[in-house]
């Protein structure tokens, strides 16, 4: 495929000053004139250089990557079909549509937005985070940095012990039940040359324990509303837990609140104080 630069070139201009600050969480600020986002915003939004990001404007540089038009696709906040779109322009095809898509839509991404004082992420149906609130990051860690299987919790729950010092180990056994009734059914959902099948005969090789209640071949056990999370620096926490389904494709959104009054209640208020510094 050839890239279209006239063509990618008007159709970033015209996402991006149809975007305000407000709709992808960024502050207004009281001397703004710019119509919808500076190029630097939309930069920062993508991972890129503001430099790089200009010259796809001017119809200069070269062809993006993959990887850069999909960043640059979360970045502008498009739909899916605005997404194949835009890699059609670049030159680039479409990823596939399905299961193991990760673009993020729109309207979750405008509600994750806007819960700047609340800890909340979004995750796909494996347990892998694409993306958290700053407050979601200061109570749980940064769980985008993980790669390959060890995205998801379920795998790191059965592979890497650190894992499970976040959660009450009342809650393990429950949990263990938890994850593994959830892998099966989406492995039996998605099928046997799925990720979640993938995900399943890798912990099935590794993990004993996996194995054991793997056999039980339980099914539907779902989360309990409330969690309780153990923070290195606070304490203990307990936090009820909504969920808020995306109609379009298996990603959830994930927000915790504790009851007001509570003791829980006024940690997450310091932990909006402490902020990511606590973990680091």
């Amino acid at each position: 495929m050839v890239i279209d630069r006239t063509g990618l070139a008007e159709f970033l201009r015209r996402r991006r000053e149809s975007l305000q600050p407000e709709d992808v969480g960024l502050p207004r600020g009281p001397r703004r004139r710019t119509t919808g986002l500076r190029r630097e915003e939309v930069a920062a939004l993508c991972h890129m250089s503001t430099d790089y990001y200009a010259r796809l404007e001017r119809e200069r540089g070269p062809q993006p990557s993959g990887q850069m038009i999909a960043s640059i696709a979360q970045g502008l906040h498009l739909s899916l079909d605005e997404r194949d779109h835009l890699f059609r322009l670049a030159g680039q095809i479409p990823p596939p549509r399905g299961a193991d898509n990760e673009h993020i839509s729109p309207g979750l991404l405008r509600i994750l937005d806007r819960l700047h004082d609340t800890p909340a992420e979004i995750v796909t149906e494996l347990g892998e985070t694409l993306r958290q609130t700053p407050l979601g990051v200061a109570l749980t860690g940064d769980l985008t940095v993980y790669s390959g299987p060890a995205r998801s919790l379920g795998y790191r729950w059965f592979t890497d012990p650190a894992t499970r010092q976040l959660y009450a180990p009342a809650d393990h056994p429950f949990l263990t039940r938890m994850f593994v009734s959830g892998l099966r059914g989406v492995a039996t959902l998605r099928g046997p040359g799925s990720r979640a099948a993938h995900y399943a005969d890798l912990l099935l090789a590794q993990s004993e324990e996996f194995r054991r209640v793997w056999n039980d071949h339980e099914v539907g056990i779902r989360p309990n509303e409330v969690k309780h999370f153990i923070h290195p620096e606070l304490g203990a926490l307990e936090l009820t837990c909504q969920t808020l389904l995306d109609p379009n494709q298996p990603h959830f959104l994930i927000v915790y609140t504790a009851v007001p009054g509570s003791e829980s209640y006024e940690k997450l208020q310091l932990l909006s104080v402490i902020g990511a510094r606590a973990l680091r």
